[in-house]
């Protein structure tokens, strides 16, 4: 695919695909406020350099699931303040497509212009290529190029996405090229021991990632509440903890298939275990395999999180995507902290598969240039882990 520098942007107006999928917060004035400006940030290397060549940018993103119908409370409007005091310069907010061109016919090289969400247009997410195809154009009228920035929406076929890229010269930006560059290397020849650590809530949601990963990697760290899936395929109650019973053959085709391969599934050996799910909940660390009856598991105890952190620290490649535990609380945040922290100190490469994980990198404080990357896409990641083709990435290839 091509890099930003393959193409004469100067003087051109460029559309820029990024992903300013912020989350968001009513402040005590009920106004809207970001909590989290970490994909603005990630945006930024590729809007600089479009701004040093003098070029004029028109940015397309989306906020939340508007389902194609305009949502006050889902605008841009908060991200374009946001943008304006990171770039130093107003960033206007276009309402519409109309509006986005009068604005561009303004701007000087250099400026830019943000659309307001995209998912206001029930076309962009359309499953009917030809309503995809149909804003694509009207998209593509407003500019000379097109530049995809937005890792986080590169596994959808989305009119902004993958349409937009057949219709113009079109390159990688530099947090696209970065992501690419960096998940390609996990499927190719990553440094040895490879260790992944897969955490959240649910087991169903990693189902493919367990698959694709368990023929490649060293270990496999399994911890959050997908854990319990585990260690009921093991045959040990797990109380009331979060259980996918339906789940529990295919978890344990899994642990034959890295049995049989000799790779190295590890499970909690201790919990943090609740009587409700409240962060003023009586707590108690207990033996994985001894959770009492009508208590819950909600993070992995001490031992595990010094046992995970010692394989974290001997990786030679480690991945985590996941926490450990509810985070958001506080007796349920050590393990997540833990790992977060090897990671942060591990010397191997260390890559955070964006979502969960990058937000608890953030909500614990812990420094984010210590680790080689953390990823802005959650889904994106796991489908690129998964082996799956990401149809954001292949347009571009195809365009190359």
């Amino acid at each position: 695919m091509h890099a930003l520098e393959d193409l004469d942007v100067a003087g051109k107006v460029v559309i820029v695909r990024v992903d300013f999928n912020v989350p968001l917060a009513d402040d005590e004035s009920g106004n809207r406020i970001i909590t989290d400006p970490g994909r603005i940030e990630a945006a930024l290397p590729t809007l600089d350099y479009l701004r040093d060549q003098g070029a004029r940018v028109l940015l397309i993103a989306h906020l939340g699931r508007p389902k194609g119908s305009v949502d006050p409370s889902l605008s841009l409007a908060p991200v374009a303040e946001a943008l304006s005091q990171y770039l130093g310069t107003v960033v206007d907010l276009a309402a519409d497509i109309d509006q986005a061109r009068t604005l561009l016919e303004r701007v000087s090289p250099g400026e830019m212009v943000l659309l307001e969400n995209i998912r206001f247009d029930p076309r962009e997410t359309s499953k009917d290529p030809l309503e995809r195809a149909a804003l694509a154009g009207e998209l593509a009228e407003l500019g000379d190029i097109y530049v995809s920035d937005g890792f986080g929406v590169v596994h959808r076929e989305q009119a902004s996405v993958t349409d937009i890229a057949r219709l113009l010269p079109s390159a990688a930006g530099r947090l696209v090229q970065r992501e690419s560059e960096v998940f390609g290397s996990l499927l190719g020849d990553p440094a040895r021991p490879y260790v992944v650590v897969l955490g959240g809530s649910k087991v169903s949601d990693k189902l493919s990632v367990i698959g694709n990963l368990i023929p490649r990697v060293d270990r496999l760290l399994i911890g959050g509440g997908m854990a319990f899936t585990f260690l009921a395929a093991q045959g040990y109650s797990v109380g009331d903890s979060l259980l996918e019973s339906d789940q529990i053959p295919v978890v344990e085709g899994f642990l034959e298939q890295a049995e049989r391969r000799g790779i190295e599934v590890a499970l909690p050996v201790d919990v943090v275990v609740a009587d409700r799910f409240a962060a003023d909940a009586q707590v108690r660390v207990v033996p994985a395999v001894a959770i009492p009856d009508g208590w819950m598991g909600l993070d992995i105890g001490p031992a595990t999180a010094k046992r995970y952190a010692e394989r974290i620290a001997a990786a030679g490649t480690v991945v985590w995507n996941g926490p450990m535990g509810v985070f958001e609380m506080t007796p349920f945040a050590s393990g997540t902290r833990t790992v977060a922290e090897a990671m942060a100190a591990a010397p191997g490469m260390t890559v955070v598969g964006g979502g969960d994980s990058a937000a608890a990198i953030r909500t614990l404080g812990i420094e984010e240039s210590a680790i080689d990357h953390i990823s802005t896409g959650g889904g994106a990641s796991l489908e690129f882990l998964e082996g799956k083709e990401l149809p954001g990435l292949t347009v571009l290839e195809d365009s190359a």
